[in-house]
C-alpha cells in the first residue's frame, strides 16, 4: 500500500492508546488526541478556561521552550507515516511539530519526523521511514497551541513469543500482525475492523459494504500475522441485523502472490449460510488446510460483518 493512511492507527483509543503524559493542556484535554471519532466543532460552547476545542490545546507561552504530549500506542508497531489533524484550530493552531519515538515512556527517544511546518483546519500527512518497532511516540508543537487529533499509522509488530504445534491462536488477528490488506468495498465501514482485538461495540465497528446492485459478491483479503493452520473460523455479524450477509466462504494461501490471478488458493469454507446478529463458529464444514499466509474471505452477496477470526496453530520449525 503507497497510502499510509491505508494502515492501521497505532494511537488509537479503540486499540488502547493513550496519551500519557503532557507538559500542558491548559484549554483542552490530551486525552481527545487519540479518540476514534473525527473532531467536531461547537460553535458557542465554552468553559470556564475558554472556548471549548476537540483536541489537545496548551496555554499562549510566554517563555522559550516549546510543549509536547506523551501517547502510549495501543498496539506496538513500526511507524509508516503520520497525522496531526489540526481540525477547527485556525488562530490557534502550532507553528510546527516533530515526533520521537522509543520503546517504552522512558526509553531513549529516536526523532523519526523532523520539525515540520503545520498548516491550520488541516490533516497535515508526513511519511516516516524508520524501520524500527515502536511502543510510544512523544509529539512536539512549536511553540505552542491546538492539535485535534494524533494517527500514528503503521504495522502492527508484536512480541514474538514461543509457539507450539497444538496451542491454538487467531492467526489474522491484528494484535498477532494481522492486516485487512484489502477489499472490494468498504463504504459503510473499515476493513480493518474485521480483525480488531475485544468484541464488536456496535454496527459502526464492522466491515459493511454498499447494497450490490450488479452480479458478483464481496470480499476481504487478509494477510495472516502469523504463518499456519487454519483449523476454526469465526464469522461474527453482532449488530447486523437487516444488512448481514447471507452466505460466506473461505479461501487460504499457501504461497504465493495473493493479488495474482494465477494464485493457489485453497477452498477451506465452502459457502455456508450466515444469521443476522449472531456468532458462527465453523469447524465440521471445513476441508483440511495448509500452513497458509492469506486468507480471502467471501461475503455473497454484500452486507457487514463485526469480526472475522481464523484460529489455528502456528507452523513451527521442526
Amino acid at each position: 500500500m503507497t497510502d499510509f493512511t491505508e494502515l492501521v492507527d497505532l494511537a488509537s483509543e479503540r486499540l488502547g492508546g493513550a496519551a500519557v503524559a503532557a507538559n500542558d493542556e491548559f484549554f483542552a484535554p490530551k486525552e481527545n488526541l487519540v479518540k476514534i471519532a473525527k473532531p467536531v466543532s461547537l460553535e458557542h460552547e465554552y468553559t470556564d478556561r475558554g472556548k471549548w476545542m476537540d483536541g489537545w490545546e496548551t496555554r499562549r507561552r510566554r517563555e522559550p521552550g516549546h510543549d509536547w504530549c506523551v501517547v502510549r500506542l495501543g498496539l506496538p508497531g513500526v511507524v509508516r507515516g503520520i497525522c496531526v489533524d489540526t481540525a477547527f484550530f485556525r488562530g490557534n493552531f502550532p507553528e510546527s511539530c516533530s515526533l520521537e519515538a522509543g520503546e517504552g515512556p522512558d526509553g531513549q527517544w529516536v526523532e523519526i519526523l523532523p520539525k515540520s511546518e503545520l498548516r491550520g483546519d488541516t490533516e497535515n500527512l508526513f511519511p516516516v521511514e524508520s524501520p524500527r518497532r515502536f511502543t510510544h511516540v512523544k509529539l512536539h508543537i512549536y511553540p505552542d497551541g491546538g492539535v485535534a487529533r494524533l494517527r500514528v499509522y503503521g504495522h502492527v509488530a508484536p512480541e514474538r513469543v514461543r509457539t507450539s504445534r497444538t496451542a491454538e491462536v487467531d492467526l489474522a488477528g491484528l494484535e498477532n500482525g494481522g492486516l485487512v490488506v484489502a477489499a472490494s468495498d468498504m463504504f459503510f465501514g473499515a476493513r480493518h475492523n474485521l480483525i480488531l482485538p475485544g468484541p464488536p461495540l456496535g454496527m459502526h465497528d464492522g466491515w459493511e459494504t454498499r447494497r450490490r446492485r450488479g452480479p458478483g459478491h464481496d470480499w476481504a483479503l487478509v494477510r495472516l500475522g502469523l504463518r499456519g493452520i487454519v483449523r476454526r473460523v469465526e464469522v461474527d455479524t453482532s449488530y447486523f441485523k437487516g444488512n448481514a450477509p447471507g452466505s460466506c466462504s473461505l479461501e487460504v494461501l499457501e504461497k504465493g502472490d495473493p493479488l495474482s490471478p494465477q494464485g493457489g488458493w485453497r477452498e477451506v469454507l465452502p459457502q455456508v449460510p450466515l444469521r443476522p446478529d449472531a456468532v458462527h463458529r465453523f469447524e465440521a464444514e471445513m476441508l483440511p488446510s495448509p500452513a497458509a499466509t492469506h486468507a480471502r474471505f467471501h461475503i455473497y452477496p454484500d452486507g457487514g460483518v463485526a469480526r472475522l477470526r481464523l484460529f489455528g496453530t502456528v507452523e513451527t520449525s521442526p
